[in-house]
Formats: structure tokens, C-alpha cells, sequence
């Protein structure tokens, strides 16, 4: 149990448990500021309003046992994070979504529109329905993210130390991820690549929105294969070398392909086209 040494109108003051050690303080802090939008979190790190043992702290720093958190005041988000009924349709529709489970973790098949977590006016996303779904299991946390409007697969932990191991993963790039992107256009197959760096700008109300900018932006590299040819559009894989917000989304309107459905990157004129055929969400799904 969360051992909170003090909590008011002016700071929260937490002390990390052994089960909460290893991961870094960014996510830590999403992880119990439910409600609380992400943008909010990095801008209280950037700003060293968040202090561990009296010191301040980079978002990669990694939280220890007995470290004591000083989080300033915070305004949560209207709505609090609900634990939905098991008894929900979409949310018991999720054990039949699991892909594999072992000891250590499961995938699941995550479905469009459903976030992966809830907050900023979201009731509950895919984590808080699987605890609903299976309270035996006392610890259950994301390995990583998807989109809401993204399908597919979702690694979600059962131990810390599983936690710990695919943190390492991704970091050391030995996770392999593919996607399928149904995208517009007869794409090149000479188009294997996509490098182009990416900067991330969050708005006032916290929506995310990526674009390339060869100066400030960040290293992104997205590799490219043809899966199938259609008459105006094309079936892609697509795998990220990097793991950068809307990366593959955005590397591909970049190239003139946005995917179908997308409506931050894509086109809404030729989304109109589709619908009459069955297009009815962002057709980005994690393959494998």
C-alpha cells in the first residue's frame, strides 16, 4: 500500500514501495496522479516542482525503495478515474482478447477507440478494465502505450520484475514492434525508410499534435514494406526503430500517405470516399 506521509491543498509528500522501485519518475507520477494529463506532469518535472529526497530530478531518474516524493499541488481532472464494472460489455469482451498470457504478463488485443488508460475526462481505459476483469491479479501495469484510435497488440505486466525487464527492452531496442496501416495512395516500393526527426507540441488543452522538423525535432526512423496493392490505397507494414509520439502516423502523411480514418494527419475528403465501404475508425493496427 502507497504510504503517504502528508497530503493537502499545498503537497502531496508519497514514499515509494519496493513494488514501485525500478521505474522511472514520469511514469510513477502518471501512474498515481490519475486525472491528471501528462502534459501537466512533464511540465511540473521540467520546472523541478517535483522533488525526490529533497533534490530535483530528471524524468528519466529511476524511483528507489524509500524514496520520498514531493509532488506540488495539482488540479485533478473533473472526472476521477472510475474502475469499471466487469459486467460492461466492452470490458468483458476483453477476455476473450487475450493473445497469450504467461506468468509474467499478457497481450491482449486492444480495441479501436478504447484508450489505454483513463484520465483527463476518460472514466477508465483498457488497464483499469482488465483489473475489473481480473481482480485476482494484484498487480497489473501497461509495458507500453497505444493510440485510442489504435488496434492491436498490448503488452500488459503481471510482476514488476517482467515490468522492469520489458522497460529494458524497448530502451535497448530488442522489441521488435510491427504494424498494419491501410494507407492513402499507391505507395513506392522504393519507399523502405522514412527518417526524419519529430517534434512533439502540446496544445493548451493538452491534445498532442507531431510534426517533422528537421531542426528541432527529435530522431525518428519508421521502415516501410508493401503488403498488399489496392486500386487508390495500399496495405503497409510498418516498423518503428523508434518509439516517438504518432510516429507512424505522422512519417507517413509526411510522405503523402496519411492513413485512412486518421483525422489529426489524415484527410477528411478522402476519409468521405471510404465510409460508404466500411471505414470507420483509423486503420493502424499493432500486428505483432
Amino acid at each position: 500500500m502507497q504510504e503517504i506521509l502528508q497530503k493537502n491543498s499545498q503537497v502531496q509528500m508519497r514514499v515509494v514501495t519496493e513494488d514501485e522501485a525500478g521505474q522511472r519518475i514520469d511514469n510513477y507520477l502518471i501512474r498515481i496522479l490519475k486525472g491528471v494529463p501528462k502534459s501537466m506532469i512533464y511540465r511540473i518535472l521540467r520546472k523541478g516542482e517535483v522533488r525526490v529526497n529533497k533534490k530535483r530530478i530528471k524524468p528519466e531518474y529511476k524511483v528507489e525503495p524509500k524514496d520520498i516524493v514531493r509532488i506540488p499541488p495539482l488540479r485533478m481532472a473533473d472526472s476521477p478515474v472510475i474502475l469499471p464494472s466487469a459486467n460492461l460489455d466492452k470490458v468483458s469482451a476483453l477476455k476473450d482478447a487475450i493473445l497469450f498470457e504467461n506468468e509474467g504478463l499478457m497481450v491482449i488485443n486492444k480495441p479501436a477507440r478504447m484508450p489505454v488508460h483513463g484520465g483527463s475526462g476518460v472514466d477508465y481505459g483498457v488497464i483499469e478494465a482488465m483489473r475489473a476483469v481480473r481482480p485476482e491479479l494484484r498487480f497489473l501495469e501497461l509495458a507500453h502505450r497505444l493510440d485510442k484510435d489504435t488496434s492491436g497488440c498490448l503488452i500488459i505486466a503481471k510482476k514488476r520484475s517482467t515490468l522492469r525487464a520489458l522497460h529494458e527492452q524497448f530502451r535497448e531496442k530488442d522489441m521488435h514492434k510491427q504494424y498494419l496501416a491501410l494507407v492513402i495512395g499507391k505507395f513506392s516500393p522504393r519507399l523502405k525508410v522514412v527518417n526524419a526527426p519529430l517534434l512533439k507540441n502540446t496544445l493548451s488543452s493538452g491534445e498532442r499534435f507531431v510534426k517533422v522538423d528537421l531542426g528541432l525535432g527529435k530522431p525518428s526512423i519508421t521502415d516501410f514494406n508493401i503488403r498488399e496493392n489496392f486500386n487508390n490505397v495500399t496495405l503497409v507494414e510498418a516498423c518503428p526503430r523508434t518509439g516517438r509520439t504518432h510516429q507512424i502516423r505522422v512519417h507517413l502523411a509526411y510522405k503523402g500517405h496519411a492513413i485512412l480514418g486518421d483525422t489529426k494527419y489524415g484527410s477528411r475528403e478522402i476519409d468521405k470516399l471510404y465510409e460508404p465501404l466500411g471505414l470507420s475508425r483509423m486503420f493502424l493496427h499493432a500486428e505483432k
